[in-house]
């Protein structure tokens, strides 16, 4: 194997020899906070994310292991997002931990080894390394989601999440046999060659685009293939579904562009249609649903179906150009609107952490009545995150919004625009239950008197958190320049 292999391969090394040095080195530990642990977690996230970066500034292409891993800037960008993402997630997720007795070495090493899947994830360049880190990371997470044993909901969620999760596995590995079938390759840049040149069999590969699109929406979350997230972000203990909330779906995102942009774009006119439907169709189950839910996080798991669908309208209108920069603006926007959803998710379910406390699930929706008077600055963080989710300005939420729209209007194709104006629409209804909230922390007596208490890493990273969100709101340019130059560069290889 030669230099340029490995450097390929070089932050899923690390992510792999310090997952096992944690889970080693925690056998020691006896601190009741894992103190030791949680550092060199923290040490190695922040390793990754700086190796990922230096990858992405210089802006190279490097494929490795016999040209099945490619590492670029879109890889390396959603490589620093995912780790970041992992970093806040633990944070996060410390004090809450420790209180129901599942802050062990367990934790941290699934932690590492999910980051280690989406990482394999984000590089992959061949059908069976995307299977292999979707495979990884899925077990990782159905782990972590039973990691309460002792606790019913926890165990039920994390067998509704294997059972849907592995029908979801099949579908995909389905959908990727048969497309294996039609273009006698399993390497991405071979099978869009194939379909380039007309040499595959027309029939096979529609059904394998079928199947590959349905095992993507499970991932995603994106109806009618839904089922599983409302239960499982119900279930999970808090700190699991913002470890579910948050960097997997930069790594449905990343699958969903290296199979169907890069690998099958000479269909796009066929996979484009079933995007269309999983978007609206998402978009009204997730925010008609949500609007019935008392539970907080049921009702943030039926708003993250509708916010799947509104990034998934991004991958829509690239077609009707059929032109680099029009489908990198719909992409770009696509991701840029992710990454938005993810920074503003991981401050919602710090918050809902934060108050919660030792025998108290801090989840439903009256559990935050008062929490103005109780805690002016906690409920002002709170409702930024609210109406960044809503779309309301001058969060980011708005300006994510406002991209995707602008990306669909700028086709001056009739149905976009009606697709634009339902988007609307439903963001409008959708807005009822994100203000519901809202309402909820300034309007009405608390239910509560306990002291809300946190430690000082947490109130600084959720101040810094809510103050990103506002920061990314009024200042969006960096941010989706640097999304728009990512997806350029991938549509170009």
């Amino acid at each position: 194997m030669n230099d340029m292999n490995w450097l390929a391969v070089y932050p899923e090394l690390v992510l792999l020899g310090m997952a096992c040095v944690v889970a080693m080195v925690d056998l020691w530990v006896k601190h009741p906070r894992r103190t030791p642990t949680y550092l060199l977690t923290q040490a190695t996230l922040a390793v990754v994310a700086v190796m990922h970066w230096l990858y992405f500034d210089g802006g190279f292409t490097i494929y490795g292991m016999q040209r099945m891993v490619v590492t670029d800037p879109l890889g390396h960008l959603l490589g620093v997002f995912a780790a970041v993402s992992t970093m806040i997630a633990l944070a996060y997720a410390r004090p809450y931990a420790e209180h129901r007795e599942i802050l062990k070495g367990e934790l941290f090493t699934l932690s590492l080894f999910a980051l280690l899947g989406i990482s394999v994830m984000l590089s992959a360049n061949n059908f069976l390394i995307v299977y292999l880190g979707l495979e990884l990371m899925s077990l990782s997470l159905y782990a972590l989601t039973a990691l309460r044993r002792d606790h019913a909901d926890s165990t039920e969620a994390a067998m509704k999440y294997f059972v849907l999760g592995a029908l979801a596995s099949g579908f995909l590995l389905y959908g990727l046999s048969m497309m294996y079938g039609a273009a006698g390759s399993l390497d991405i840049p071979k099978v869009f060659e194939a379909i380039a040149t007309g040499q595959i069999n027309k029939a096979v590969l529609v059904f394998g685009v079928v199947f590959i699109v349905a095992g993507l929406a499970f991932k995603l979350g994106a109806v009618p293939f839904h089922m599983w997230i409302p239960d499982v972000y119900q279930g999970a203990p808090t700190a699991v579904t913002l470890l579910i909330a948050g960097a997997p779906k930069l790594a449905a995102f990343a699958i969903t562009f290296r199979l169907l942009v890069e690998g099958m774009s000479g269909v796009a006119n066929d996979w484009q249609q079933m995007l269309m439907f999983l978007a609206v169709a998402s978009l009204v189950l997730g925010n008609l649903a949500a609007i019935a839910q008392s539970n907080l996080k049921r009702m943030l798991a039926y708003s993250t179906i509708g916010q799947i669908g509104f990034m998934l309208l991004g991958f829509t209108p690239t077609v009707v150009s059929n032109n680099t920069f029009s489908a990198a603006n719909g992409y770009s926007s696509a991701l840029f609107y992710l990454v938005s959803y993810v920074l503003t998710t991981l401050g919602t379910f710090g918050v809902i952490m934060l108050l919660s406390r030792r025998g108290f699930e801090s989840e439903e929706i009256d559990d935050f009545k008062g929490l103005a008077k109780r805690s002016p600055w906690y409920a002002a963080v709170m409702a930024i995150f609210m109406f960044s989710l809503a779309g309301i300005p001058p969060t980011v939420g708005f300006y994510a919004k406002l991209a995707v729209l602008q990306s669909l209007v700028s086709t001056n194709d009739s149905l976009y625009i009606w697709l634009a104006v339902i988007a609307v629409v439903l963001s409008l209804i959708g807005a009822f239950y994100y203000l519901r909230l809202v309402k909820v922390m300034y309007f009405d007596e608390p239910a509560e008197t306990a002291p809300i208490t946190s430690t000082a890493d947490v109130r600084v990273l959720l101040s810094l958190n809510g103050a990103a969100v506002l920061v990314f709101g009024l200042l969006p340019g960096g941010l989706m320049m640097v999304c728009a130059n990512a997806v350029l560069l991938a549509l170009k290889t």
